[in-house]
């Protein structure tokens, strides 16, 4: 079967390698979507800090069951599934207590380990998620982002009938903040750079869209939110500009939780932090229960991820789907690879 490799920043290869054989507990996929990210992005040019070469890429992915192990009971061939990308060892502190999602050996598949970029993956059934008849494989390959946003807004704790500003309108944080509002966040305000971006934010029903180069986010919190300002604050972008701008907006003692990735260190006004007992939460993964919910949020689509699909490029083009995301930076959110 054919395998891409990302060998080196900017260089993925093809190769043919045997097909995967299935073990007793494993679950066969031929894959039929894969979602590029940001963290594959990152990691295309070498700016990822937990992501070294070479790695078969492909953490966001459904497709089809075409053979299962002997001791697998809950699928059978031909189920349309999606994966928990998530490789934990069961014996660490977090694992123990139920926190596999931040094991302190966590490898996530397509990062850490090999992912789905070739046309079958083997998979432990238990990280194996069965899709409803109604998903089709575009919204499977969706539901790993998605999961992502459901997380984070659970970070928060209790969000009905609250005011929330996310920031950043890329695909996590678009994710994120309908994830926001299908919880029962009262409002949800939503910034970016990019008019583009909140227009999407917009047909995606959000509440408030600020673009910060135009306006001044202090000022937009006020007229939207009123002098409470916002009850949570979700940092979608992993820049050292947005978290400032969340420290500095936020209200005395509101919870900032942190989902962007980082592609250096930032600087941030702890002064700010301790001054008014504002908690930043970091955020990574999610749990089997947070997929449940986003493919439920998806399928009653209070979760709209068709109009953050940007373009398909064919498995054989996978090089060129990170050349169209870099021409196309601003008007491009999710690029799906198809098999």
């Amino acid at each position: 079967m054919k395998q891409a490799v990302l060998i080196s920043p900017q260089k993925i290869i093809f190769r043919e390698v045997p097909r995967p054989t299935c073990k007793q507990n494993q679950v066969l996929i031929k894959i039929k979507r894969i979602g590029i990210c940001g963290s594959d992005i990152h990691a295309y040019y070498g700016q990822h800090p937990y992501i070294s070469f070479p790695i078969v890429q492909g953490h966001e992915f459904s497709g089809e069951v075409v053979e299962i192990g002997q001791k697998v009971q809950n699928f059978k061939i031909g189920d349309r599934v999606t994966v928990r990308p998530q490789l934990t060892c069961g014996q660490c502190y977090p694992c123990r207590h139920g926190n596999y999602h931040i094991c302190e050996n966590l490898k996530v598949i397509g990062c850490q380990a090999d992912g789905a970029a070739q046309e079958y993956f083997a998979v432990d059934q238990n990280l194996v998620v069965p899709l409803p008849e109604e998903l089709s494989y575009d919204l499977g390959a969706m539901v790993e982002p998605s999961a992502v946003g459901v997380h984070a807004t659970r970070r928060l704790g209790e969000v009905r009938g609250k005011k929330i500003l996310v920031l950043g309108s890329g695909p996590i944080g678009l994710l994120t903040a309908q994830a926001v509002k299908a919880l029962g966040a009262h409002q949800v305000m939503i910034t970016d750079l990019s008019d583009y971006r909140l227009e999407v934010a917009q047909k995606c029903g959000l509440d408030f869209m600020v673009n910060v180069k135009k306006r001044d986010l202090g000022k937009a919190l006020r007229d939207y939110f009123g002098p409470d300002l916002a009850d949570g604050i979700i940092e979608c972008v992993g820049a050292e500009e947005t978290v400032e701008q969340a420290i500095e907006q936020a209200r005395k003692g509101t919870d900032i939780i942190i989902v962007g990735v980082f592609g250096a260190k930032p600087r941030i006004n702890l002064g700010f932090v301790q001054d008014r007992e504002l908690r930043l939460i970091g955020s990574l993964m999610y749990k089997k229960e947070d997929y449940e919910v986003a493919i439920e949020f998806i399928r009653s689509q209070k979760i709209k991820v068709k109009p953050l699909i940007s373009a398909h490029f064919r498995f054989e083009d996978y090089p060129q789907a990170y050349k169209y995301i870099e021409q196309n930076k601003e008007k491009t959110l999710k690029v799906l690879i198809d098999f």
